[in-house]
């Protein structure tokens, strides 16, 4: 008796007609007297003090003038602040047209709650530091066709914070090194995400195009099969069918959080990525834990399978 054939996975493939809107100005580079405000858009500013005088202290040296309102450290059950006050605190930083940088100095949640709270990010260009908690809003800039916004930490050490600088002064950036798990070369527009975040946002008004996109992603905190679950939702949803190549970032979990035998993190990646014949690099220097090197999205990027590099271009 033969045996029944098995079918193929099906691959999504809707795209959209609209591409990512093309980035027309960039923001000015920053340069001595530059004005960065830093805001808390989500959960409570953990360390204030300590994280302030650090920031405080790198700002200045590269003769910066760094603002940290009170409204940054105050607390609303687990957010900083109600709603309409954090969408108030990123309108008003945005709108003193002596502001050059946002720095979004905690992460945790709330970020996506300012944008149904009615923010639209302004037409001005302005550069918007962020990741984790943050990328909801990094992807509302660059779905809106807004130059800016930037995948990075506040925090971490020098050579962390050098990479920022480099980016908000509109320098060259070093290529990042990762492993190949896939063959082949693609360029196009830089996304970087947090894949929980992003995941939460289809749909909705602020996510996206990613059609002939470079999709860098990370996580922090989920499980292998959560990670399935999500990445399975994308590949239903046609998301992936739209790139043009695949970064993976750090995808850091507890390891006791699955039982002996199942799918490792690496597996679940490679397999739910690795079959849409286009090029993916893995370990990439990006995400949570250290370091976490800069990365601006809407940006032309090349990814290398071949080689395990992404690089801006």
């Amino acid at each position: 008796m033969s045996q029944p054939r098995q079918p193929k996975p099906a691959l999504p493939c809707q795209r959209s007609s609209r591409p990512l809107p093309k980035i027309q100005t960039q923001p000015t580079s920053l340069g001595p007297g530059s004005r960065l405000v830093a805001i808390a858009p989500g959960s409570w500013w953990e360390n204030p003090a300590e994280d302030a005088a650090l920031l405080q202290k790198r700002c200045t040296a590269e003769g910066w003038r760094l603002e940290v309102p009170p409204a940054a450290s105050r607390r609303w059950q687990w957010y900083s602040g109600t709603d309409f006050d954090r969408r108030t605190e990123l309108e008003r930083a945005w709108a003193d047209p002596a502001t050059a940088a946002v720095l979004c100095v905690a992460g945790g949640w709330g970020s996506a709650r300012i944008l149904e709270n009615g923010w639209q990010p302004p037409g001005r260009p302005l550069w918007l530091v962020g990741f984790s908690d943050a990328s909801s809003l990094l992807l509302a800039q660059l779905g809106a066709g807004h130059a800016g916004a930037v995948h990075a930490s506040t925090g971490g050490d020098d050579l962390q914070w050098q990479r920022l600088v480099q980016v908000l002064r509109g320098e060259s950036l070093a290529a990042l090194s990762g492993v190949g798990w896939v063959g082949g070369r693609a360029s196009g527009p830089l996304v970087v995400t947090n894949l929980t975040v992003a995941t939460a946002m289809i749909g909705t008004p602020w996510f996206p195009n990613l059609e002939g996109c470079v999709l860098v992603i990370e996580d922090v905190g989920e499980a292998p099969y959560r990670v399935d679950r999500m990445l399975t939702q994308w590949r239903s949803a046609g998301l992936l069918a739209q790139l043009a190549g695949i970064g993976v970032g750090r995808f850091l979990w507890r390891q006791d959080d699955v039982l002996p035998g199942d799918f490792s993190m690496e597996e679940i990646l490679r397999q739910r990525l690795g079959d849409l014949s286009v090029p993916v690099v893995g370990q990439l220097p990006v995400g949570h834990g250290r370091p976490n090197l800069a990365l601006p999205l809407g940006r032309t990027a090349l990814i290398d399978g071949s080689r395990g590099r992404l690089e801006l271009l």
